[in-house]
């Protein structure tokens, strides 16, 4: 099978698994089978592609002109090899993570949830794939209707509140600003083709760049900087799997995955150097990571201070984009997968505390951890990750970081980065140590509560795992990031 056919059929697969998924829902036990084995061919369909990418090779498929040199057309390049092969694995742990929750707390309408997941994942890829803005902004948009029936599954008017800002925000940027930095970019350059080096050099300068990459990066509201973040928090009354899909497997790294490709193939990072007009968007990334912190700090809640920490974790992507150097571009990409990892670990781990134990907050916790050990040691090396501390992954994208700061004689950058991962300790590493050594309070014993369902725990234990690995064996990551805007065939 050539390459051109493989990204037809990762494309096509997921949406063949929703048509099953809803065929097989009188009988979960198939029902959730099929979820498996398509996620499962996915992710081998996926990585079938990666030898030919990291090869130089970049497999386009076109499927529809809408109108001259406008198409609905796809292209597998490095970054969205990358961002294809962490949705696409990260579905295969979700899965069998939901179906351990979904069962485990008697849920309901859960082959719509499987059928929505899907759907979601489908989008992500055509995202991932996406050969020029105009398909990235479609499927942009079907992420967002395809997540809202997630983020409102429960059916609560709680849910339907945080639906409603959910659509509410991620519409509205997505039509009042993306929408015209599309139209303005295409009147301008003539193309709306993803193109390593970037269409903008030459054609827009000075204060002119700078408001077109605002249009950009806030029109993009699923990177949830501030002040467009508030849909993230309130999309926490979905279930917690809706929620792992929402941190890790696709809608907040479709977000800052679009930015990374726009400031990568659109403006082009060196453009963006030497006008300097990226250096806005280092003060707001560099805010959002503070603020962000510092709001995780004063939650109880265990689900709003994990939103919170990836609104200020999401925000390290965007500012290796706005280093607008090979360091800070590889540092924001590596990110990307490094926390999804992560937070997955912790988001699976949140949820495996409310199925066992029904508690929601931090101040619950004291004692947990004596008799679920495995949870919270898991949420712990989750949490270490997401610091930036050898040996897991999150150590990599931080230093890379670091050296993009270094690079761009941001200093104060580096700075930035060591105060953040000090109030990534104050905020998560209480929660291990609140379970392990800290006691239950009178009247709230730990008898009879032990660990959650074990495909919860199988998920858990894979995605904590892979922490570990990405910290050991990094190279998969950086060879395909290294390869980042450069021109195909070199």
């Amino acid at each position: 099978m050539s390459a051109e056919q493989l990204v037809i059929l990762a494309l096509c697969l997921p949406t063949i698994g929703i048509v099953l998924i809803g065929l097989a829902g009188r009988w979960p036990d198939i029902r959730e089978a099929v979820t498996l084995v398509t996620a499962v061919v996915l992710f081998g369909v996926v990585l079938s592609l990666l030898s030919d990418v990291l090869g130089g090779a970049r497999p386009e498929v076109s499927l529809l002109e809408i109108v001259p040199q406008i198409e609905l057309k796809f292209a597998v390049e490095p970054l969205g090899m990358l961002f294809a092969t962490i949705a696409s694995g990260l579905w295969i742990v979700n899965s069998i993570y939901s179906i351990g929750y979904m069962r485990g707390n008697d849920e309901p309408r859960q082959t719509p949830f499987y059928m929505c997941f899907a759907a979601a994942i489908a989008s992500t890829l055509g995202i991932a794939f996406s050969a020029n803005l105009f398909t990235l902004f479609i499927f942009y948009e079907v992420l967002t209707l395809s997540t809202y029936p997630l983020v409102t599954h429960k059916g609560t008017e709680e849910a339907k509140r945080g639906g409603r800002v959910y659509l509410l925000l991620l519409l509205g940027t997505s039509m009042l600003l993306l929408l015209p930095a599309i139209m303005w970019t295409w009147v301008t350059a003539g193309t709306l083709t993803f193109t390593p080096g970037g269409i903008l050099a030459g054609k827009v300068d000075g204060l002119t760049l700078g408001l077109l990459l605002a249009l950009f990066v806030f029109g993009i509201g699923k990177a949830a900087l501030m002040p467009f973040h508030r849909w993230l928090p309130a999309a926490m009354v979905a279930p917690t799997p809706v929620s792992a899909l929402l941190h890790a497997v696709a809608v907040v790294k479709a977000g800052v995955f679009s930015v990374m490709k726009i400031v990568v193939y659109i403006f082009g990072i060196d453009h963006l150097a030497a006008t300097g007009q990226s250096q806005w968007l280092v003060y707001v990334a560099g805010a959002t990571v503070l603020i962000g912190s510092l709001v995780a700090l004063t939650k109880d809640n265990l689900k709003a201070r994990l939103a919170y920490s990836t609104v200020s974790q999401l925000a390290y992507v965007v500012l290796g984009a706005a280093l607008a150097n090979s360091m800070g571009m590889i540092g924001g990409s590596m990110h990307i997968a490094m926390h999804a990892v992560g937070k997955i670990t912790l988001f699976f781990c949140a949820g495996a505390i409310y199925t066992a134990a029904h508690k929601t907050e931090v101040s619950e916790l004291d004692g947990l951890g004596r008799v679920m050990p495995f949870t919270f040691f898991a949420f712990m090396v989750g949490a270490l990750s997401i610091i930036g501390l050898p040996p897991f992954g999150g150590a990599w994208s931080k230093w890379y970081l670091a050296l993009g700061a270094l690079d761009a004689n941001q200093l104060a950058i580096v700075v930035l980065l060591m105060v953040s991962s000090l109030l990534n300790i104050a905020y998560l590493l209480p929660i291990p140590f609140r379970g392990f050594f800290a006691k239950a309070p009178k009247g709230t014993p730990t008898e009879g509560i032990k660990e959650a369902p074990l495909p919860c725990l199988i998920a858990i234990g894979l995605t904590a795992l892979g922490c570990l690995l990405l910290f050991i064996f990094p190279d998969p990551v950086f060879d395909l990031v290294k390869l980042i805007d450069t021109p195909t065939g070199q």
